[in-house]
């Protein structure tokens, strides 16, 4: 069989592989059953689901013609640079960096940092609704994560919070 779509195919391909990835890691968890779950139940069926997803994707992707067989295209560096390292900064805008004395800059630092380098990846950058939206989000991960969820990590810089 030939491959018609060449992005349909390497797609199915990735969500397989992920999926079969996911699977695999859950199986050193205890499964449990449907009526009493154990830890690795949840991503156990999530891992066979998108793996299941992946083989429906390459499948289509080898029996549906498309015009010009839908090549991949060149990999788009930019944006890949920019929402790797923005998640990365965010990572130590929270946990901070004690090997080089870097305090953790907390929750609301943090959530604007992420936003505003993640934008950079993007075709236009405009800093006042970048802004903006780095302030729907910090309320809301606010909100969502230190009021209802009760989870404790730093939200504001230690030389503020102290």
């Amino acid at each position: 069989m030939n491959i018609k779509s060449q992005k349909d195919f390497f797609s199915g391909l990735m969500f397989t592989v992920v999926g079969v990835g996911f699977a695999w890691g859950a199986s050193n968890y205890n499964v449990g059953t449907g009526a009493r779950m154990g830890p690795g139940y949840f991503p156990l069926m999530l891992g066979i689901v998108l793996a299941f997803l992946g083989g429906l994707i390459m499948f289509k992707a080898m029996v549906v013609e498309t015009e010009d067989g839908e090549k991949v295209g060149k990999w788009a560096w930019k944006p890949l640079a920019f929402i790797i390292g923005a998640n990365l900064l965010f990572g130590v805008m929270i946990g901070g960096l004690p090997s080089i004395g870097l305090p953790p800059m907390g929750l609301i630092a943090g959530i604007f940092a992420l936003t505003i380098v993640a934008s950079l990846a993007g075709e236009r950058f405009k800093l006042s609704e970048v802004l903006v939206l780095a302030a729907v989000l910090a309320v809301g991960s606010y909100l969502a994560f230190v009021m209802l969820l009760k989870l404790q990590f730093p939200v504001w810089p230690t030389f503020i919070a102290g």
